[in-house]
């Protein structure tokens, strides 16, 4: 595969067929750009194919591993159909090739997870947090209804009472309380995540390749059994793209204030 190819991914083999992934904006706190996010999204597929990879870890560079949408994507996205209808497209490639990707992912939360970082985060078969991370979908804040991934993983990690509300609020959960929550393997001190994801990744390398592949398969028709729902969430959030409130949401965190959203009650 032409791993070489990627911008904003770099990668590094290490023994035993581990390819390390690394979210690599590491000035921008690893925020996701129309570049990045499609380049998340295609991965997948070229580590599926990939014959030296039998395991990948994820991972951010510098403090976060990805601080969500980048700004002034989001600008560029809102109110505008054709760059919509193209994130919408990606959004589900990016969740379904994680689902559908046959080799064991590992995530290793170093700090922040927003947006199509939390995607990857949560979405990977095995996530492990620092403890101090913050975790979240703050697709409500901007004012879009919560896509991504947020319909088909949340309940099935976290239960309804504790998706509805950080989904619906918005608010962060850190990588201590998301281990209490289910929502990730292991949470440890920051220094200790990486280390610990590629010892996982070691024990996935080197056990039974088809028993752990099929068990993979298995356990992820969960997921598959929440399409219909996960698809209907991506076209909501295509929809409020559309609308007045996600330019009132964009604006006010360019403006470091509270949002006033046309919708909102008076």
């Amino acid at each position: 595969m032409r791993f070489e190819d990627y911008e904003q991914l770099t990668f590094t083999r290490r023994e035993h067929g581990v390819l390390l992934i690394t979210i690599d904006r590491p000035e921008k706190y690893n925020a996701a750009d129309e570049g990045m996010h499609a380049e998340l999204a295609r991965v997948w597929r070229d580590v599926d194919a990939d014959p030296e990879t039998s395991v990948a870890v994820i991972t951010g560079a510098g403090k976060a591993f990805s601080a969500g949408g980048d700004l002034a994507w989001v600008e560029r996205m809102a109110g505008d159909y054709d760059r919509v209808q193209a994130m919408l497209k990606e959004a589900g490639e990016l969740v379904y090739n994680i689902i559908d990707c046959e080799k064991p992912i590992v995530s290793a939360i170093n700090g922040v997870a927003v947006g199509a970082g939390t995607v990857v985060a949560l979405l990977a078969d095995v996530a492990i947090a620092a403890e101090d991370a913050r975790i979240g979908d703050g697709h409500v804040r901007l004012g879009v209804a919560a896509g991504d991934h947020a319909a088909i993983i949340w309940p099935l990690l976290a239960g309804m009472a504790k998706a509805r509300y950080y989904l619906l609020t918005g608010e962060m959960v850190t990588g201590a309380e998301a281990e209490r929550l289910g929502m990730v393997a292991k949470a440890l001190p920051r220094d200790e995540v990486l280390d610990e994801a590629l010892r996982v990744a070691e024990v996935l390398a080197t056990g039974s390749r088809s028993a752990i592949r099929l068990t993979k398969k298995a356990l992820n028709n969960w997921l598959r059994a929440a399409g219909p729902t996960f698809d209907q969430s991506l076209a909501y959030e295509a929809l409020t793209f559309m609308g007045p409130d996600v330019v009132e949401g964009h604006t006010a965190l360019r403006e470091k204030r509270a949002p006033r959203f046309p919708s909102a009650a008076p």
